[in-house]
């Protein structure tokens, strides 16, 4: 994510506080006009200032802005995250590049265009969005198309912001929730791997390069393109790593496709007590979580499920028709 020129600008609000808001809106006046007085309130206090769109609706910001535009730091979102896990990271490297100032934010994850799967880790992206960015001086702003919402996935999106916008005002939100308990709950359990998948059990110190390999066959047999077989190798093997280093040693590799995605699955008997591994950006000298991370940025949709009793599963995937990122 680039950033706007910092130099000379400074926070001038109250001591850092999130605040997260899910803007409601029944189409793209609605849309445009949320966002632009998100944005605006930001720029006249001086906030460094990112929105986050699909690139349809950035069109229609940015024109609204007019010479405001600027200013303001526009993104693809689906660019920015493919895999909804990349957003966290890509908006606290943001705020870290103007530490001592406050950062406004537009970021509309969830979309109706995304496969049930991602929009499932979309909403967790917004739960996480929460503890991320608790102690940040952030202000958040989430748009929903109210005309696109399922009851379920209404609530759910309510549920993971403290205010929310409705009419042009901003209120507080009594159904907002326990933003952990809903990260965990709207993605679910990962269902069981087929039986006609293929399943590995490995060990140190050969184990990763065994999963490797076994990893390559089965995605270029399945007709993943050759360098997107390298990434979901290297992803794989990262996890892999971790099951050598943190735990006993021993893991279990289950592979199997379908006509639209290479699935690879890690289970090993660690556990991952920070549920933002991976969506962190490291930096030179941190050791845990770069994995994770690295595998983010690598795989179209990780699912990430750990238990003190039974262990770890890591689920990457990659999706046979996607383009260059």
């Amino acid at each position: 994510m680039r950033s706007t020129d910092a130099i000379g600008r400074h926070h001038r609000g109250p001591a850092p506080t999130l605040e997260h808001r899910a803007l409601f809106h029944d189409g793209d006046d609605e849309l445009v006009a949320g966002v632009v007085a998100h944005v605006r309130a930001g720029l006249e206090a001086d906030d460094a200032a990112v929105v986050a769109l699909p690139a349809a609706h950035l069109d229609l910001v940015r024109e609204a802005l007019g010479d405001d535009a600027g200013a303001v730091v526009l993104q693809d979102v689906l660019a920015l995250g493919r895999n909804p896990a990349r957003l966290l990271p890509a908006l606290h490297r943001f705020a870290d590049e103007h530490q001592g100032w406050r950062v406004r934010v537009v970021c509309q994850a969830w979309s109706p265009d995304r496969r049930p799967e991602e929009r499932d880790a979309c909403l967790q992206h917004d739960a996480l969005a929460n503890l991320a960015f608790a102690d940040h001086a952030v202000a958040l702003l989430c748009p929903y198309d109210t005309r696109l919402l399922d009851d379920a996935t209404a609530a759910d999106a309510r549920a993971a912001h403290p205010l929310v916008v409705e009419d042009g005002a901003t209120v507080a939100n009594p159904t907002y929730g326990d933003p952990l308990k809903l990260a965990e709950a709207v993605v679910g359990p990962l269902s069981e791997a087929p039986d006609e998948g293929e399943t590995l059990v490995y060990s140190a110190p050969h184990g990763p390069r065994a999963v490797r390999l076994a990893v390559a066959e089965h995605a270029a047999d399945a007709g993943l393109r050759p360098d997107r077989v390298a990434d979901l190798c290297l992803a794989v093997h990262e996890v892999a790593l971790n099951t050598v280093v943190h735990t006993d040693g021993r893991g279990i590799l289950s592979l199997w496709h379908t006509d639209d995605r290479v699935v690879a699955e890690i289970q090993d008997s660690g556990y991952v007590e920070d549920p933002l591994v991976g969506r962190h950006p490291p930096g030179p000298a941190d050791g845990r979580g770069y994995g994770l991370y690295l595998t983010h940025r690598l795989c179209d949709l990780v699912r990430l499920q750990s238990t003190r009793d039974g262990g770890t599963t890591v689920r990457m995937t990659m999706y046979l028709d996607e383009g260059p990122r």
